[in-house]
Formats: C-alpha cells, sequence, structure tokens
C-alpha cells in the first residue's frame, strides 16, 4: 500500500485533518512526506497505530506533550508507555476524588442540607469528645520538635522541621486554638465555617513564615499540620504535610488524610508499591508544608461523627516505624484516649523511636442523660 493522502489517512485514523495538521506543527505526528508542489500530507500506514494511541490518549484526556512521551517511549519500551499512562489516570482519579467530595458538599449546600451545625440543632444529635494528647523526643533525636494539643475545641498535631521547627509547629497550632477559643464552628453553616479554616490556615502560614524569616535560612524551616476542630456534631479538618489523621469506626481503621510526600505521589501514579513507599530514602521528602516559602495549600474538609469513633491524629514518628494492623489494635484495645495514646509512644520507641513522635486521640461520645 502506497501513500495515504491526509483525508485517507484521517477517516482511518479517526482524526480529524485539523487534529492531524495540529499534531504535525507540534511535532506528535509528523507525516511520511509533503509534496513539494501542492503541500498536501501524505502518511504511510505503518503510522497508523502512532495516530490510533494519540486519538486513544486524547479521549483520555491526557495534554498532548505527555502522550507525545508516550508515544515515543512507545517505539522503545512499552511496559514503560503503560507505566505512563497507569500513572497518568491514577493522578487523574485522584483529583476527580477530591472534585467529587467538593461537588457532594456543594450539592448538600445549594439544595438547602447544609445545617447550622450547632449542639442546639434539631437535625444534629450534640455529642461530646473524651481526649488526650501525648508527645515523646523518641530515642534518637535530641529535641522534640513535634506540638501535640487536645482540648474541648480542637485536637492537633505538628511536626515541625528546621532549625527553628519547633516553634513553627506551635505558632501553627496557636492560631488554630485562638479558632476554637473564639467559638468558631458552634451555629455556622458549613460553608462559613470552611471559609474560616481557610483563613486560619492563611494565618498560620503567615505565622510560620515569620519565624521561619528570623533564620538564616528561612526556605528549610517549617511544619507540617494536622488538626480538627470539634463542632458539637462534626469534625472539621485541617491537613497539610505528612502528619496523619485515622478513624476507628465500627472495628475498622481508615486513614482519613492523604500524605503530602514525594514517595505518596509515586505510590498514586502507579510508579511505587506501597511496601516499597515504606524503605524508600525519600519517602519523609514533603511536597506540602506550611513554610517559610510557598508550601502549597491544606486540606480542608468535614467529617459525621458518630458515638462510638474513635479519632487518631499522629505524626510519621508514628506511622512511618510502626505497622497500621499494630497501631489498630492498640487503639481498638485501649480503654480511653489516655492509655491509647502511652501505649501508641511506647509502641513507636519499642521500634527503634527514630523520630519524635506525638499523638492525640479522641472519643466521640453521646451526651450524658440530663436528670
Amino acid at each position: 500500500m502506497g501513500l495515504l493522502t491526509i483525508g485517507a489517512f484521517a477517516k482511518a485514523s479517526r482524526l480529524s485533518p485539523k487534529a492531524l495538521r495540529l499534531y504535525d506543527e507540534l511535532g506528535l505526528l509528523a507525516p511520511a512526506r509533503v509534496d513539494p508542489v501542492t503541500g498536501y500530507r501524505l502518511y504511510a500506514p505503518e503510522q497508523l497505530e502512532r495516530a490510533r494511541l494519540v486519538a486513544w490518549l486524547r479521549r483520555l484526556g491526557m495534554p498532548l506533550a505527555r502522550i507525545g512521551e508516550v508515544c515515543d517511549l512507545c517505539e522503545s519500551d512499552a511496559d514503560a508507555a503503560a507505566r505512563e499512562v497507569r500513572a497518568f489516570w491514577a493522578r487523574a482519579e485522584a483529583e476527580t476524588a477530591a472534585r467529587r467530595d467538593l461537588a457532594a458538599f456543594l450539592i448538600d449546600h445549594l439544595s438547602g442540607k447544609d445545617p447550622a451545625m450547632s449542639p442546639t440543632s434539631s437535625t444534629a444529635e450534640p455529642l461530646d469528645i473524651r481526649y488526650a494528647a501525648r508527645s515523646d523526643t523518641g530515642l534518637v533525636r535530641e529535641s522534640n520538635q513535634d506540638t501535640a494539643y487536645a482540648g474541648p475545641r480542637l485536637l492537633a498535631v505538628a511536626d515541625g522541621f528546621g532549625a527553628a521547627g519547633a516553634p513553627a509547629g506551635e505558632a501553627a497550632v496557636q492560631v488554630l486554638k485562638r479558632l476554637g477559643a473564639e467559638g468558631v464552628g458552634a451555629g455556622v453553616p458549613a460553608g462559613d465555617l470552611l471559609n474560616a479554616l481557610e483563613d486560619a490556615v492563611e494565618r498560620a502560614g503567615r505565622a510560620v513564615r515569620d519565624i521561619a524569616e528570623a533564620g538564616p535560612a528561612p526556605n528549610e524551616v517549617g511544619t507540617t499540620l494536622t488538626a480538627m476542630l470539634w463542632t458539637g456534631s462534626r469534625l472539621a479538618l485541617v491537613h497539610i504535610g505528612d502528619s496523619r489523621a485515622y478513624l476507628l469506626r465500627d472495628g475498622e481503621l481508615f486513614q482519613i488524610t492523604h500524605d503530602h510526600t514525594l514517595v505518596q505521589s509515586m505510590v498514586d501514579e502507579g510508579r511505587l508499591s506501597s511496601e516499597e513507599a515504606t524503605s524508600h530514602p525519600q519517602r519523609a521528602l514533603l511536597l506540602r508544608a506550611l513554610t517559610g516559602g510557598a508550601g502549597g495549600a491544606a486540606d480542608i474538609r468535614l467529617h459525621d461523627a458518630r458515638p462510638g469513633d474513635r479519632y487518631l491524629l499522629c505524626s510519621d514518628g508514628l506511622s512511618s516505624v510502626v505497622p497500621t494492623e499494630d497501631v489498630r489494635q492498640v487503639v481498638t484495645a485501649a480503654r480511653d484516649p489516655e492509655q491509647a495514646v502511652r501505649e501508641l509512644i511506647t509502641l513507636a520507641n519499642g521500634a527503634g523511636g527514630p523520630d519524635n513522635v506525638s499523638c492525640v486521640v479522641a472519643d466521640v461520645l453521646a451526651p450524658e442523660p440530663g436528670p
């Protein structure tokens, strides 16, 4: 079979002539020959496979630059090309999940299902929490840069880093403590509460930057922050970095935060397995944190609480050295939050205690019946 005209090739590849001209200009799919007199583009039949791949990847929503990389890989390493497609789709699914959560909130908000989250609201049963917090230097570090706090309105863990990591973490938690002390959340619609939390995170970021800029290496100072603001029927979650929040419900332990680390992004994209991530040399490299420079955005969302729920917030001094199943067993068996935090820290130190470790545990309780 001879060369195909652009019209015949477009029909065979299911790409329009306009798209073929664009892909030629971008170097993505150059014709086999251009007639020197007429300027007509002519394509070889063996180019159909690349053209169809381009069409499929475009339907997948992949950017043109990345399509070019995948097509080039196909010619030398088909397995590597497959990994690139898997990585792109994993990222797309993660972004879709985040948008789905926001869409669900907006649907409830716009349809009038967003009640004022007040302990006296007729649509939300008032609940209580019982809590404990503990932080430990561990067995290797000389100082403790973690901050752990638990109170009637706020649960928080911050893991500072750099020369001023400890004051950076403390400053971030103090901003949220003031938010809780001001009673933000009680009687406030969800949309307003989320906005208030965004403002608080911005203030926390400024507080961290002020501390960082007072030192010689401001871009190397920062903190993670994982916190929950108690509203009486819900917990509003703020999360940036690799400290974590877990929910124990009906005997199952769920991680309800997503690590903002290079290694986790590689797991999300299919480049690493979860098992490989635990021993990766860059597993502590953060992609997002509150820092002296550009630290990225925090995740902010709401969680409905139920009587019997138990929440755990912890720094990576626990999660990076203690298997999740061991954490679940301790959190499940502990009779109260105080016992849970003590035993979790003992568990981390029993695994070598290579880092500071901080834990906050809170139980959600039905209110005491009145007299």
